[in-house]
This record gives C-alpha cells, structure tokens and sequence, in this order.
C-alpha cells in the first residue's frame, strides 16, 4: 500500500469536541482499523502478486461538521447523537486499483470477526444520477462503534474528488446543467475505463 493519510481538525483537548472523553478511544479505532486494512494489502499482495490497496484515508468528522450534521437531522448537539444516532464519526477511505479489488477488500472487512456490517451502499453497481460511483459500508466494531467506510477505484476517487471541487469552489449555478451533464460524461467513461483495466488485469493473471 502507497500511503496512509490521517485527517482530523479535532482541537487537543478532547473535552471541548462534541465527543468528549470519547475521542482518544475514537483515534485507537480508527488507527487499529487502519492496521488491519494494511494487513489486508498485504494478505491479497501474497495472492495477487501486488498489493491493491492504492491508499486509504482516515478521519474523524470535525466538531464542526459533526455539529452541523446533528442540526440539520434535528439531533441534540451531544456525544450520544454524534457516537450513537449518526454513524459515521470515524471514517475510512480506501482506494483500490481495479473493481473487482473493491469487492474483495470489501469481503475481507466483513469477515472481521469484531466487526458487523449494518448497513451497505453499493453505487459501483448502481451508481447515483449525477455518475458518483462508490461501496459504503457502516460497521459496528467491537459492538460499541460505528464506522463508514468508502471503497472505490482510483478513477472513481480522482472524478470524486474533482466534483466536489468544481461544485463548492464557486457559483455554477449558470452553467449547472451542462457542468452535470458533463460530470455524468466523464463518471461514465471512467466507468467503462475501469472495466477494460479490470479485462486487462484479469487476462494478465490467467496467462
């Protein structure tokens, strides 16, 4: 795996965060959780002869986002709202090469055995109107802890990336339609992309 990047705008003292004295517990998760995604890597780099994993990124919703998140669901802005009724306080991006790497990590999560998937979005295989392609899963570890983790391809993340940008930096409100209908273009082609990249890889495995 090429690298692991850590984002958290939580200030040091955990007392003044919406999580409270949870949030050192919250960091050990996602760390322990980020371990064991490396492990992943390298599990399937032993079968495959490469490592799949391209990168994965991990954070902790920041106050402010968690903050606005409980507002705008009408949630009482407290610990138990942001660990317990929204569920996706600690998160995992992971970035693989190929779909079918996707699939595969996403099944080697499941099997952890502390862990419960409880919930599962698969817009790789049903992607949403505007061509956002990526696999949610929410995970219940060790009983006590929600996670949300992306998986996706790196033509998926780089698109994703670019739409969130392009959408946020300024005004589109003009030019919205056609930006979207060309957004869509690009999503698609990069969809048919990965799928000739998987063909390619898979004929070079079997010959």
């Amino acid at each position: 795996m090429n690298e692991f990047r850590e984002i958290t705008s939580e200030p040091p003292n955990s007392e003044e965060t919406i999580y409270g004295p949870a949030l050192p517990q919250m960091k050990a998760v996602m760390d322990e959780l980020a371990d064991r995604v490396a492990r992943i890597g390298s599990q399937l780099k032993a079968e495959l002869g490469m490592d799949p994993i391209e990168h994965c990124v991990m954070r902790i919703k920041s106050d402010e986002s968690m903050r606005e998140k409980c507002r705008r669901r009408g949630l009482p802005e407290t610990a138990d709202s942001a660990l317990n009724r929204i569920h996706d306080a600690i998160g995992l991006r992971i970035v693989a090469a190929f779909v079918s790497d996707v699939y595969r990590i996403r099944d080697c999560i499941a099997a952890f055995g502390d862990c419960e998937v409880i919930d599962e979005k698969d817009y790789i295989r049903h992607a949403k109107p505007n061509g956002y392609r990526s696999l949610h899963l929410i995970l219940r570890y060790q009983g006590a802890w929600y996670v949300e983790i992306q998986l996706r391809t790196i033509s998926m993340d780089t698109w994703a990336a670019l739409e969130h940008h392009m959408r946020y930096k300024k005004n589109i409100s003009g030019n919205a339609q056609l930006i979207e209908a060309e957004l869509k273009r690009c999503a698609d082609e990069l969809a048919s992309t990965d799928l000739s990249m998987q063909t390619i890889r898979d004929m070079i495995l079997d010959s």
